[in-house]
């Protein structure tokens, strides 16, 4: 636990909290820490979404799959980031998948420890909660970010509107992406090949350039 303080320093849920109080508050929190290997599912579709997932190494993935077995891939979380807690928060089921995008140690919180007050009565617990209400409200804006771009008709106005928002994000025009080809295509909702196309028209037209995930907006 000890080696992953720095990480969870960073954590959006443990801001303004002093790096001293979190040993005793993850003592309090009976949090679990579990490593995966890379594609195995750390949450399951359809289990009880009592768990707030925190990364600590590596990356996971968070998917839908249709009856049909075709799998969207919704969003991701990096080192130092959450998953799961809309899921933790509204105590229902899960309605996604999460899945280890890469070999990885993520830190599961039980919702029940973090949302009430314990018989300790913990300082720090007004503080988690006003964190976690913040980064509730972000994760919505990111989501109908999201929408906005799946909205688009085309495979190219998809991939524009993504390429446009992750520069954005990142304040450069040369930024990294956390998908593959196939997980973009899973992410836009699009076919691979007909993805594969509109990058390359895109780079011979001198719009972008691109390296495996690395892109760049000329």
């Amino acid at each position: 636990m000890q080696k992953y303080l720095k990480v969870l320093e960073k954590c959006p849920l443990f801001e303004g909290i002093s790096g001293e109080d979190l040993p005793k508050m993850l003592t309090c929190f009976d949090a679990k820490v579990i490593s995966f290997d890379k594609k195995y599912t750390v949450l399951a579709e359809g289990s009880r979404g009592g768990y707030i997932g925190i990364v600590l190494s590596g990356s996971v993935q968070i998917s839908r799959n249709d009856f049909y077995g075709n799998r969207s891939i919704i969003t991701g979380a990096q080192e130092g980031e959450l998953f799961g807690e809309a899921f933790a928060c509204a105590q229902t089921e899960l309605t996604v998948t999460v899945t280890a995008a890469e070999p990885s140690t993520v830190m599961l919180i039980k919702g029940d420890h973090l949302l009430y007050t314990c018989s300790n009565h913990c300082g720090f617990h007004q503080r988690l909660i006003f964190n976690l209400m913040k980064e509730l409200a972000e994760k919505n804006i990111q989501l109908h970010q999201s929408i906005e771009i799946l909205s688009k008709r085309s495979t190219a106005e998809k991939l524009t509107a993504y390429l446009d928002l992750q520069a954005k994000r990142s304040k450069s025009r040369s930024f990294d992406i956390p998908f593959d080809r196939q997980e973009l295509a899973d992410y836009l909702q699009v076919d691979r090949s007909g993805l594969s196309v509109q990058i390359g028209r895109l780079v011979k037209q001198g719009i972008i350039k691109c390296r495996k995930n690395h892109f760049e907006l000329l």
